[in-house]
Formats: C-alpha cells, structure tokens, sequence
C-alpha cells in the first residue's frame, strides 16, 4: 500500500491542495514542514497526532521540518478558538520553546526552527511593504478562523496571524526547499495563506502543497484529548505513564479501531488481526490494550510500560504489595484521603479515610473480614496504622470490599 491510500485507510486525510498531492507523497522525496505553537510548556496528545503523521511521512522518505512558532506564538492563532488568547511575554515563549524541542526530538528526527529568527529581522514599514502588500483583505475575510470570529470581535494582532504564517512557508521554501506544509483542518486557511504568497513571490509556475488530517474527536463530538483532571500530557511530569496508559485503555469501543489506525504503527494486517479479535469478543477490550501498549511504549518506553501495567494490575487484584511509594501516590493520588502525623488505630483510621461513618461500622467492616491494609486483610480491631509500617515510611492504602479505596500520608 502507498503512503497517501495508506494514510486515507488510517482516516488520516482531510484535505489536499492538489491532487497531483497523492503522487508527491507516493514518491518519498519532499521536504515538509510542521508547524507547532509554543502556547504552553509541553506537548499533548492532541500535538502527538500530528508527530505521528509526521514520521509515517519521513518512514516513506520525505524529509520533515518541525517549526516552533517563536513569532506567531505572540501574536496568538485565532484558527479554532472562539476567544481573543491571552498574550504571552517573550521569556514565556522562549522557555515554551526550549520544552516543546526536547519533546518534539523523541518523536521525529526532523531540524527544528524557530520563525522568531526571520520575523525579528522585519521592522514594521518593510514588514508592510514587502509582505502585507501580497495580502488581499476580502480573502483574508473570507478565512474560516477569521470569519467565525468576527460577530464577536478579532484584533487586528490576531487577523495578522495569517501573513505571519504564510511568512514562514516561504522563508522555508527559500532557505529550505519546502513544498509541503501539513498541519489539522483548523490549519487550512494559513496553509493556503502561505502557498497564495509564495506564487506571488516567486512565480505561479512554482509548486507547493498543503495537506492536513482531520480533528480528533470523540465519537460523541467531546473534545479529544481531556479527562477531568485537564489535558493528557506527553511529559511524564505533566502527566504520568500509568494516567497516560488508562486513557487510551479507557477508550470507547466505537473509537478504539480508528484510533488504533490514527495514533500507531501497528500494520493494516495486525490492525485488521486485533479487530477480528475485538468483534468477537468485545469483553475482553483487546483492541484497548494493544492501544494502550502500543502508545504507552511510544511515549514512555517500555519501562513507562512496565510501571503502567504493574500499578493497573495491582490495582484490579488489590494485591499491592509489590508497588513502590512512587507507584503507590501515582495509582492512588486521585483518593488521598489525608495525612495523619500520629499512629491511629484501624477503626478510627477508616473513618479518617472516610471509609466508615462511625466506629461501630468501622468495626463491623473489620469484624466482616472487608478491610485490607496495603493489600492484605485485617481483623484485628486493635491493629495500628503508623509511620512504621507503611509503604516505604510514606502511604497507608486502605480497602474496604473490593473497590473501595483510600490512602493516607504519613508525615
């Protein structure tokens, strides 16, 4: 299969500039690039769509460019946003910029740029004059990002966004032979910006491309990529390999197949294996683990892996004992019930945890045989929670049945 019908069968196409786009593809030897704003600190899953795109790319032989929006990252993208953004200050962008490089080569093997290097060099009369002058204004008007907000209101700092991205696909096609710019659908409109200026610029017989893949949504429409703690974050940091893994095995059966197409590098015969598998027996949500493997071990290595799947396993058996502290706070963080400073007993430590109303359920619970202590049972109405004997000095996690739990902070 060639890359542009394989990249239709991964529902990874939503627009191409020309068709003679297909036979560029196919043959492997263009220079693309990518642009990615440095709004924040780090990157997301919903950025990892596009890296992953990027790379199916260069596996087939184009060459890729990664562009850190030094410039356009203070000016603000109107494309998909109902609101004006908050500006940011240059030491903002530059600490942006320095993060998102480090992640951005983990994925993709590519020379990464800053259009702040070019942008800084225009004042703004030859700004003007050599390039707002190619920008005609009823099609600027006309651009998706810029028409849907206009009832409410664009400033003229973010109306310009366009020209300054359109800046950037010629200085790369100048410098660095790009002909191809790729980006999301909300990226449409400045992809053409920047093919209008370069004919402009440098002849209509030049060539270049767009193309962009479509908006990851969730089958009912939600925003891809969020849970309730905030957005699912590349860096371990921002958030964990065991948080990171739990997020795609949590995917719903009716998205868990495109993903699986979008999102890994598994091929259409394994990918075709796996749903034969899944639609036979769907209980067994074998689609979701090779999901959640295959992108687990993309972002965080096996041994990210590892840990995921340790603190998942010990969480559906109850059996924890083989979890460190750092596994514990991350499995348990969401029912950290509170610190305790002092040893407690079992029975007023359940009721501390909010495991228990009263003593008298407290020990009923225990009297039952439905309490664990960091994993194992407990009937002793005497036994102690203290400092001593917790995980590593740190974390007492308590049971009650089997899918009730909370943990306490030794401090």
């Amino acid at each position: 299969m060639k890359l542009y019908e394989e990249l239709e069968w991964r529902e990874s196409v939503a627009q191409i500039s020309d068709e003679k786009l297909k036979d560029v593809l196919n043959s492997g030897n263009s220079k693309f690039y990518l642009g990615i704003d440095p709004t924040g600190d780090g990157l997301h899953v919903g950025h990892l769509f596009g890296l992953i795109n990027c790379k199916r790319l260069q596996m087939a032989g184009h060459t890729p460019i990664l562009l850190v929006g030094g410039a356009t990252g203070m000016i603000g993208d109107p494309s998909g946003k109902s609101a004006e953004r908050n500006l940011l200050t240059k030491d903002d962008i530059d600490h942006n910029v320095r993060c998102i490089k480090a992640e951005i080569e983990k994925f993709v093997d590519a020379k990464i740029v800053n259009n702040y290097d070019w942008t800084v060099q225009y004042d703004v009369i030859t700004f003007l004059r050599d390039v707002g002058k190619y920008f005609n204004i009823n099609n600027m008007l006309a651009k998706e990002s810029v028409k849907s907000r206009l009832e409410n209101g664009i400033s003229f700092t973010e109306f310009t966004y366009q020209v300054l991205q359109g800046l950037d696909y010629l200085k790369l096609y100048q410098a660095e032979g790009v002909t191809l710019q790729v980006g999301g659908t909300e990226q449409w409109g400045n992809i053409i910006a920047g093919m209008d200026l370069i004919r402009k610029v440098e002849g209509h017989e030049v060539e270049t491309f767009g193309f962009n893949w479509p908006l990851i949504t969730k089958r009912d429409g939600t925003k891809f990529g969020k849970t309730e703690s905030g957005a699912v974050w590349l860096s371990p940091e921002k958030t964990s390999p065991y948080e990171f893994y739990q997020f795609w095995f949590n995917t719903q059966d009716a998205d868990v197949m495109k993903y699986l197409k979008q999102f890994t590098f598994l091929s259409v015969e394994q990918i075709n294996e796996i749903e034969e598998s899944f639609k036979a027996e769907p209980h067994r949500r074998v689609a979701q683990k090779s999901l959640a493997e295959e992108l687990t071990k993309m972002v965080h290595g096996d041994e990210g892996f590892e840990q995921a799947l340790n603190i998942t396993q010990a969480l559906f058996s109850g059996n924890i004992q083989g979890l460190n502290a750092k596994e514990i706070e991350i499995g348990f963080g969401d029912v950290l019930a509170g610190e305790i400073n002092e040893d407690m007993i079992l029975v007023d430590a359940l009721i501390t945890a909010g495991l228990a109303k009263s003593k008298r359920e407290s020990r009923e619970f225990i009297n039952g045989n439905a309490v664990s202590v960091n994993g194992d049972k407990v009937t002793d109405l005497e036994h102690l929670i203290s400092k001593g004997n917790a995980i590593e000095g740190k974390f007492t996690v308590l049971r009650r049945g089997k899918k009730k739990y909370a943990m306490l902070r030794h401090v």
